[in-house]
């Protein structure tokens, strides 16, 4: 079996994470005491990936839950859900990290990380087979993203050869909780951009977008948020949970989806995302979920993919959908936008199908895109980080904890190259490279 070790960290890790585990424990048809109630034999016919088998018929995640303090914990252990996880599995400080990276990263976190990483390396010694591992947490806070990029580097040191995967929530300005948040997000994204293999950039501001635009909720809770993402999280891994054809483990799906090693944000989308009250109205089809798909209001991330263009894209669908229908679809958005492809990397779009829909849905699409319009995010908090870093405001709380400023200067100017390197393969053309080839062989015949 190839088992994917699952971490959360911080409050929004948590959140996301607890309810991921709702969501797939469902389809899996596992019971909130972890025993298996379900009727279908694929439901069990690849749970070693997620779950442990501990005594008859009871599965246990494979989950570290991690935070710096110990409220988020206690309201996990208090919900339906607080005795499918090993008691052993939940690891927390007592100090918060108070908002800010620093501590996170190097004082309160870098206490708890050992202690942490002695449980990840019990849940890696009961794999057969490790494939990998995958994170939630969000870049605004100081636990998830401090502590959270931490355990990241910590585990490329120990498992170099092991795939590591993250569920990032960007902040946004509209659903802001702290100041400080462009400090917290681009210290992380220079540590993502190093230490991850693929990173789902999950962005609070498209998922309230979504929400308002779409579900037609006038006051979305974090609730209805969480929900959303963990539709997302739970159609990513389909394909690792469930026998399935492309993309069926974590390293498939990066070596398909990243063509340069520091260009691995992707963005995420579900399809079908319907008003309650107008569910009974829509057609459910694979050219209906195609087209909702593409579509730049079903991204969890707020920026529009007709600004740029994709590098690589997956989509999965799932329920009884006929293989031949959804090729041609896809080939049908290929074709008509063609625009939007790079067309130096020829069948850039890859499908996966599994027979399992999830609960409440005949079928459904989700959607994984490498575009380049992912800059505008950076952009985005590359501005706020720049603003408030001109002034040198609230630095002292960072320096305080033994940072330094270089360390800031250092994780803009990376920001801005990533952001550059985007923008370099978004002009790029087939024809360039040709030129590029031929400069560089007139070169070396001057040379000779």
């Amino acid at each position: 079996m190839r088992e994917i070790v699952h971490l959360q960290v911080g409050q929004c890790g948590n959140q996301i994470g607890s309810k991921f585990w709702e969501t797939i424990s469902d389809e899996h048809g596992i019971s909130p005491d972890g025993m298996y109630i379900g009727n279908n034999d694929l439901q069990l016919e690849r749970i070693e990936v997620y779950y442990e088998e501990a005594n008859a018929y009871r599965y246990v995640p494979r989950a570290v839950l991690v935070d710096l303090e110990p409220g988020t914990m206690d309201s996990i252990r208090q919900s339906p859900y607080g005795n499918l996880f090993r008691p052993d599995s939940f690891v927390f400080g007592q100090s918060g990290a108070g908002n800010n990276w620093a501590k996170g990263h190097y004082t309160e976190g870098a206490e708890l990380v050992d202690s942490v990483l002695d449980v990840v390396r019990k849940e890696a010694e009961t794999c057969d087979c490790l494939q990998g591992f995958q994170l939630a947490h969000s870049l605004g806070g100081g636990s998830g993203s401090g502590m959270g990029t931490l355990l990241v580097s910590k585990i490329r040191e120990e498992y170099p050869d092991r795939i590591i995967n993250s569920f990032s929530v960007f902040p946004s300005p509209k659903v802001s909780d702290t100041v400080v948040e462009p400090y917290n997000a681009v210290l992380s994204i220079h540590q993502l951009v190093e230490n991850t293999d693929g990173t789902f950039c999950i962005d609070n501001e498209a998922l309230y977008d979504i929400c308002f635009r779409t579900l037609k909720l006038s006051s979305p809770t974090y609730g209805d948020l969480n929900h959303l993402v963990s539709l997302t999280m739970s159609g990513v891994t389909t394909c690792f949970r469930f026998p399935g054809q492309l993309n069926a483990d974590l390293r498939k799906l990066a070596v398909n989806m990243v063509p340069f090693p520091r260009l691995h944000f992707f963005m995420p989308g579900f399809a079908p995302l319907t008003a309650k009250g107008s569910r009974q109205y829509r057609m459910e089809s694979v050219s209906e979920l195609t087209a909702q798909m593409f579509d730049a209001k079903n991204m969890m991330t707020a920026c529009d993919p007709r600004h740029g263009r994709y590098l690589t894209c997956a989509a999965i669908f799932r329920g009884l959908v006929s293989m031949k229908e959804v090729d041609q679809q896809m080939m049908n958005v290929q074709s008509k936008n063609s625009s939007y492809f790079v067309e130096w990397i020829p069948n850039n779009v890859k499908v996966a199908v599994c027979d399992i829909p999830p609960r409440g849905l005949k079928m459904s699409a989700t959607f994984i895109g490498n575009s380049t319009a992912i800059q505008e995010i950076f952009k985005r908090v590359s501005e706020q980080f720049t603003a408030m870093f001109r002034r040198k405001a609230f630095l002292h709380w960072y320096t305080g904890e033994g940072m330094d400023e270089m360390e800031f200067t250092e994780a803009e100017s990376n920001l801005n190259d990533l952001i550059s390197e985007y923008q370099q393969y978004q002009e790029a053309t087939a024809d360039e490279y040709a030129d590029g080839e031929q400069e560089f062989n007139d070169e070396e015949d001057l040379q000779e």
